[in-house]
């Protein structure tokens, strides 16, 4: 390199290539920054492709925030105290009051950037050893349930796998059921 210019024959000077990397990454951002304020702006409709991505962010914004570092309960040695995938999120605690912190804390969060939990979907699933009080978010009863389906799975509290294996018998008769008027419907193959 002679003269403190590129080895190309354009004879481009390092510090225009670097310069040039800072305009390009400052570009981007001031065009993904206004494309994200015209979707909020907008209400980020349902069903739009950002929507999925903004909810997550915004979510993994507010848990990052939590301070539940020692809360829930301990396996292999870390506190796991929720579970989530998209917009399902289980709380996991060992204390009941423990669950009505946690769930007045992560609701307060939400309501914060506008978000607000669906009190109708939300349920509270206990052992035996739970005495058997109201539990209320934000005035509304919680009911309680004694197994449900995360991420097509049944889980109870005794762990007991019997309904699962039934309730995917039943999806699997359903579906064969679903099939097996097509079937009919198909032009069979003349026989010689």
């Amino acid at each position: 390199m002679k003269n403190c210019t590129a080895a190309g024959p354009d004879r481009i000077k390092p510090e225009h290539l670097k310069s040039v990397l800072i305009v390009v990454v400052r570009t981007l951002a001031r065009f993904f920054k206004q494309y994200l304020s015209e979707c909020v702006k907008r209400g980020g409709q349902q069903g739009d492709t950002i929507s999925p991505k903004l909810f997550s962010a915004a979510l993994e914004n507010i848990m990052s925030h939590l301070e539940w570092e020692n809360l829930g309960v301990v396996v292999d040695g870390c506190h796991i105290h929720h579970l989530r995938l998209a917009d399902d999120i289980v709380l996991i605690t060992s204390h009941i009051e423990q669950t009505k912190g946690m769930l007045a804390e992560f609701d307060n969060a939400c309501e914060k950037i506008d978000l607000r939990i669906n009190s109708t979907k939300t349920m509270l699933m206990k052992n035996g050893l739970v005495p058997d009080v109201p539990f209320m978010l934000n005035g509304t009863n919680i009911s309680e349930c004694s197994s449900y389906v995360y991420l097509g799975r049944e889980v109870n509290m005794m762990n007991d796998l019997a309904p699962e294996l039934s309730r995917r018998n039943r999806a699997a008769w359903g579906a064969f059921k679903n099939n097996e008027g097509n079937e009919e419907d198909k032009e069979q193959p003349a026989s010689r």
